[in-house]
């Protein structure tokens, strides 16, 4: 908003009130001819991949951070899947067993982080 002086404000709020419109989603002010635009492209709704009906604006923070199909890291043998996938594939990985070149004995994947410490 800007500071209008007294003398133009009947004016301001003339031309306002006949082009101006207040989105009724996210209140922002939107002039009348770019409204219906304005509620499409920001207000529209679309379908995930994951098959969720959202808010086109809302999309992208949803696939980054909320959607089960987005892309995740193991964190174990780094391969890339669903984080809907990821719980179940870690418990499965993290049991695996690699060979500690210091003792020779077998560790899980799970425990190779901390086994340094313990390794005699």
């Amino acid at each position: 908003t800007k500071d209008i002086p007294v003398a133009n404000f009947i004016m301001h709020e003339i031309h306002c009130s006949r082009n101006i419109e207040v989105c009724r989603y996210c209140s922002e002010s939107i002039p009348k001819s770019e409204m219906k635009n304005h509620l499409e492209s920001e207000h529209g709704q679309v379908t995930c991949k994951c098959r969720m009906k959202i808010e086109r604006s809302l999309l992208k923070d949803h696939e980054a951070s909320a959607c089960p199909l987005r892309p995740a890291l193991c964190q174990y043998c780094d391969i890339q899947l669903a984080f809907s996938k990821l719980q179940d594939h870690e418990i499965y990985c993290g049991a695996r067993t690699e060979r500690c070149g210091g003792c020779g004995r077998n560790i899980m994947m799970k425990d190779l982080k901390e086994h340094p410490q313990v390794c005699g």
